[in-house]
């Protein structure tokens, strides 16, 4: 079994192909072509930890993947990341272990930074303004990975920790602005990732500019929620990475009503529907086993020269 350390790991990326490769996996997904169960969760009450437990195999393919990522909040105060995580590649052939892949949850990050850019992509996006909610390294990953197919010129960015929302500014490496409150981020931005751990709504319909489209993605288990259930209403287009995860884990828990006219990602690629350009669209995102897989296989095979 091949152990694939983080700086390896880091230095095999490239984030345009990985966007690309989360379309072929929540196309390949869509299709019904993969086995994704939905994920375990653990939590750690008194460290407020919470683990995700996600796996995929897709049929007539090499490998099937495990992974493991971890928030532990308080790991800010002890100087240490407040992510971690590993995943497990193994021949879907012979059940081996193939490799381990010793990222420290940075795959996890990346996988589902590039979701969120690839969307904003396939909807024709052309913005040059991003709003983010959120200042961890997801927020962060978000900015870089949207600048790779768009052309941005400022982030703004909004955090409950104002000093900490200054330092992920400075980290971008864009013209970035920290702003007050998240109806502000939606005043200055059309395009709009919201990246954070709330468990009440951010953002609201009044707050909303014709025409903006927002990637949800903090919200991964039950409890969690950013956006209030009238946008999920109001909204031209409802994308989801899952509509089962999704109706669990994601905004959709708070309006499962809503289940029904929403879109697999992978279906949207592939279909393309029209829309109201200036409606608002909404993108659910949970993180899929599937999207483990293939950025796993990617690495490995990257490692291996394949």
């Amino acid at each position: 079994m091949k152990i694939i350390d983080l700086n390896e790991i880091r230095r095999v990326l490239k984030y345009r192909e990985i966007i690309d490769r989360m379309r072929d996996a929540l196309v390949a997904n869509a299709r019904g072509e993969c086995d994704t169960p939905m994920p375990m969760h653990l939590n750690i009450a008194p460290e407020q930890g919470e683990i995700h437990v996600k796996s995929s195999y897709r049929r007539g393919g090499k490998y099937f993947a495990l992974k493991i990522a971890s928030t532990f909040p308080g790991n800010i105060w002890r100087g240490l990341s407040t992510g971690n995580g590993m995943m497990l590649l193994s021949s879907a052939e012979t059940g081996e272990p193939v490799a381990f892949l010793s990222d420290a949850g940075h795959l996890t990050d990346v996988r589902t930074a590039a979701a969120s850019a690839m969307v904003a992509r396939e909807l024709g996006r052309t913005d040059r303004v991003l709003g983010i909610l959120g200042t961890g390294i997801q927020a962060r990953l978000q900015a870089r990975l949207h600048s790779e197919i768009l052309d941005l010129q400022k982030v703004v960015f909004w955090g409950r920790n104002r000093e900490r929302a200054q330092k992920c500014a400075a980290d971008i490496g864009i013209d970035a602005e920290v702003v007050d409150a998240p109806a502000e981020v939606a005043r200055r931005a059309k395009l709009i990732v919201t990246a954070t751990a709330s468990q009440t709504p951010l953002l609201f319909m009044a707050d909303l500019q014709p025409g903006t489209h927002i990637s949800a993605v903090g919200s991964d288990s039950p409890g969690k929620q950013e956006l209030d259930p009238t946008i999920l209403m109001q909204c031209s287009v409802l994308l989801v990475d899952s509509r089962r995860q999704c109706q669990k884990l994601g905004e959709l828990q708070h309006m499962p009503a809503e289940t029904e006219r929403s879109v697999e990602i992978g279906t949207f690629c592939e279909s393309k529907p029209g829309k109201n350009r200036k409606g608002l669209t909404v993108c659910d995102f949970t993180g899929l086993g599937v999207e483990d897989l293939y950025i796993a296989e990617y690495c490995y095979e990257k490692t291996q020269g394949l």
